[in-house]
């Protein structure tokens, strides 16, 4: 059997919530079935790290598909022509783009399609890219695979596909997530939040993500509890640096908001296990990773009602509407004065983070790989 796959997302010291989906899945799959050739696609040089095993064979096409009209030139002509050359068992897509014009079979992750709800989020032309080819990628399809029962509805009521033909693959936890003792956790506030408790935001700085509310809802926080606190935000800039910063510099508070931008993994690890709690409040996700981060880190969930967060957190996080920051803001509040409730949703945390395992990931993948054979 030859599997060809999508791997343009495995970029060193870069990989973000696909990229790990990508390399965590992948990893298990490709050394669990030892009888299986895959080849790895790439779009620049390859790192050794991804080459997880000896039935993997790694291929560079060009041109790098970073741009909605390289997107095209990559998956639509270098792609769609290796496939038809090379004629694999199945191409597997972990980012959720396909290859119009292969004559192979095609399995996409498709993680969410917050690009139809909010098409005002991303740049205009990949807005309109991935609204004009997600339809027809989903289409084209011989299985989907997806991230949570969300999207796996949203999916099938927006695509007019049957939900039997798609997958939930939910994501799992990163090794390297784990809780710190009291002393670590200082050594940590220390570097990062001039040693005192913080709130603590992971992920980009897409308008999804809603940092301008949850940076108003820290102010009234700070206005009502007069505490030392801070919000720490860690991520990538997602266009336009200024963005955030716009908004921080208008918080009367602003000497408390502190952006620590893209940090190295380990780094990440240790931020997230030192924080009083994680506030992820975007208005859409089709998971949401950080949320599990901090259950594996012992640290509550401060989330959104909305789309998969409230299926993924369970009975383990603080549910709040991410339109509204008085919501935002109370549930900071009650979480700061509460701490039965803070132990609680520790407590509670400590049993729903079973649920999530790349082990657990790689075989719902593999099922749904078979599925489409």
């Amino acid at each position: 059997m030859q599997i060809v796959v999508n791997t343009r997302l495995l970029i060193q010291n870069k990989l973000d919530g696909i990229g790990w989906f990508s390399y965590q899945t992948l990893k298990r799959i490709t050394q669990k079935h030892s009888d299986v050739h895959f080849v790895f696609l790439f779009d620049r040089e390859c790192d050794d790290e991804f080459i997880f095993s000896d039935n993997i064979t790694p291929l560079v096409l060009g041109p790098q598909a970073r741009h909605p009209f390289l997107y095209y030139t990559w998956f639509h002509w270098s792609v769609k022509n290796l496939l038809n050359r090379m004629n694999p068992d199945l191409f597997l897509s972990p980012d959720g783009f396909l290859s119009p014009g292969a004559k192979c079979k095609q399995l996409p992750v498709i993680h969410d399609i917050n690009f139809l709800h909010n098409p005002q989020d991303l740049k205009p032309l990949t807005s309109k890219y991935y609204n004009y080819f997600f339809p027809k990628y989903a289409q084209l399809a011989t299985r989907i695979a997806t991230v949570s029962e969300y999207s796996k509805a949203d999916i099938s009521e927006n695509y007019l596909i049957d939900s039997n033909n798609i997958d939930v693959v939910y994501n799992g936890i990163n090794e390297g997530f784990a809780p710190l003792s009291d002393p670590s956790q200082q050594i940590i506030r220390e570097k990062y939040s001039h040693g005192k408790p913080y709130f603590l935001f992971v992920g980009s700085q897409s308008p999804r993500k809603n940092l301008n509310r949850l940076i108003a809802a820290f102010d009234v926080f700070k206005e009502q509890t007069h505490s030392d606190y801070k919000l720490v935000l860690v991520g990538a800039v997602y266009s336009n640096e200024n963005d955030v910063k716009r908004v921080i510099d208008k918080s009367k508070y602003k000497d408390d908001v502190i952006f620590t931008g893209r940090q190295p993994q380990e780094e990440l690890e240790k931020i997230m296990a030192s924080a009083f709690a994680l506030t992820f409040v975007p208005y859409f996700e089709g998971f949401g990773i950080p949320i599990i981060e901090a259950l594996q880190c012992e640290v509550p969930v401060i989330c959104s009602r909305t789309t998969s967060m409230p299926e993924i957190i369970g009975n383990a996080g603080l549910l709040v509407n991410p339109y509204e920051v008085n919501s935002i803001s109370d549930g900071m509040i009650e979480l700061y004065h509460n701490s039965s409730l803070r132990n609680q949703l520790i407590e509670h945390g400590k049993i729903r983070k079973d649920v999530f395992s790349w082990d657990k990931s790689a075989e719902l993948l593999w099922s749904s790989i078979i599925k489409s054979l």
